[in-house]
This record gives structure tokens, sequence and C-alpha cells, in this order.
């Protein structure tokens, strides 16, 4: 997994958010591999330990267990955890998200609204609310808020995503111009189709998912690779982007661009 030629991220420390499967895998992988070490923080917490391990079966430095980011008590623990391994923080990634059922406003219901907003907005809201104490400790840091291309386009039946993901871009600027004098950047990253088993499920295979979303949807003709997306983190972690705050990186392979 490490790499002993790439350390944009050495001596950095990072936890993330969604980090057992799709994007947030592939993002806590690419750091290790950069030279940070990294908590890995899921609801799947078995998932996201067994990540973890293989993070350091490979030379990475990695810790990782459970976090419901829906609950405060539950990331401040997760914070604290990290924090604890590694004796600080340099980087926060909040990716965790929720499906949403496609439904109109008339029609979705108001239950699943709220767990799109606790989920997606708030769990972002509590990692940095818990997280940036730490990177202000630590002399500054980075902020990632993995948001979308939903965030720039309306999409039918999907206004409880559309609005979370929307809000993430708008709090990152917010916080962006609070905590630049704090030395601290934050960003979003905003993924368009991307090839997760979230998306094979929701069309019911990777092929599906390709012709009905990919290649339609997206002018360079498919989907999107996790690994890309976590380069784009990268990016956004490293000294690389040390003049960009309140920025939304988009790696939407042309989707809102139609």
């Amino acid at each position: 997994m490490a790499d002993a030629g790439a350390n944009r991220l050495a001596d950095k420390a990072a936890i993330v958010t969604g980090a057992a499967r799709g994007i947030g895998k592939a993002i806590v992988e690419a750091f290790a591999a950069e030279g940070a070490a990294v908590w890995c923080a899921d609801l799947h917490g078995g998932e996201a330990e067994a990540v973890a391990a293989a993070i350091r079966a490979g030379g990475g430095k990695a810790e990782g267990g459970y976090c419901d980011v829906r609950s405060t008590d539950s990331v401040q623990d997760a914070v604290d955890a990290a924090v604890e391994a590694f004796g600080g923080l340099d980087i926060l990634v909040a990716n965790a998200a929720t499906l949403t059922p496609a439904a109109t406003v008339e029609d979705l219901d108001e239950a699943d609204w709220t767990q799109a907003l606790a989920v997606n907005l708030t769990g972002a809201f509590h990692l940095c609310k818990h997280g940036i104490p730490h990177l202000k400790r630590a002399g500054g840091g980075s902020v990632i808020l993995t948001a979308s291309q939903m965030a720039r386009v309306g999409n039918p039946g999907s206004a409880a995503y559309c609005t979370t993901k929307g809000g993430l871009v708008q709090l990152a600027r917010v916080m962006a111009l609070d905590h630049a004098g704090d030395g601290i950047r934050v960003n979003t990253l905003s993924p368009g189709g991307t090839a997760t088993d979230r998306l094979f499920s929701r069309h019911g295979s990777p092929e599906l998912a390709e012709e009905e979303w990919g290649k339609p949807m997206h002018p360079l003709g498919r989907l999107g690779r996790p690994e890309e997306m976590a380069k784009g983190a990268v990016f956004l972690a490293s000294a690389e982007s040390s003049f960009m705050t309140g920025a939304d990186l988009l790696m939407d392979g042309g989707y809102s661009a139609r």
C-alpha cells in the first residue's frame, strides 16, 4: 500500500468518515500511500477496521472503527481516538453520505429528508466541530467536504440529496472565511457519477450503471473511478493546493457542462 517515493502527506494525520467503501475507501488508501496516518471512520465499524488492517499490512499507518456521523458524541469519540492514536490531526474529510429514495418533495417521506440532512450535512458539521480545534492546535490543516456535481445542478426526484450537497459547498465557503486566520483551508470535492457499489446497487449492475448513467450523462462517456476522486482529495489535502480555500473541486466528467 505505502509507496516509499510518495510522501505528499508525510507526517500528516487524517480522519475520514464513510471510509469503509467506495470513494471514502479510495481516499484513505491514497492518503496512506502518500505517507499520512489515517483514521478510517464508518457506520460499518468492522469494515472500517478491515480497511485499516489492509493498509497496515501494506506498510501504511491506519486505524479504524465505528462512527455514526449523525451523533455528535460518536463523532467526538472517533476524533478523540484518532488524536490518541496519532498525536493530533491535520486533515478532516467529511465523506459519509446516505442514499435517499427518488421522490418529489410532495411524496418524499419526512424521515428520509431528515436522514439525508443528518448524515450528509449535519454529519460534516459534527466532524468539523470536533476536528477543527485539533487542526488549530497543529497550526493549520485541510478540511475536505465531499459534495457532488448535484450541488450545482438539479436532478428530478433528488431534492434532499441536491439540497445537502449544495449546503456542503456553502458550509465550506463560510468555514474557509472563518478559519483562514487559523491556517486552515476548507474546500469541497464534487465527484460526478462514480463506479461504486452504491451506484451499482441503484442501477442493478455495473454494466447498467454505465449504460444508464455513465455514458449518457457524462460527456467523457463513462463513470468516474473512486481512485480518480481520491487523487482530487490528495491534491486538496496536500501543499499542492496551498492557495486554494473556499473552492469546489469539480470532477464530474463534464456532467454539469451539458
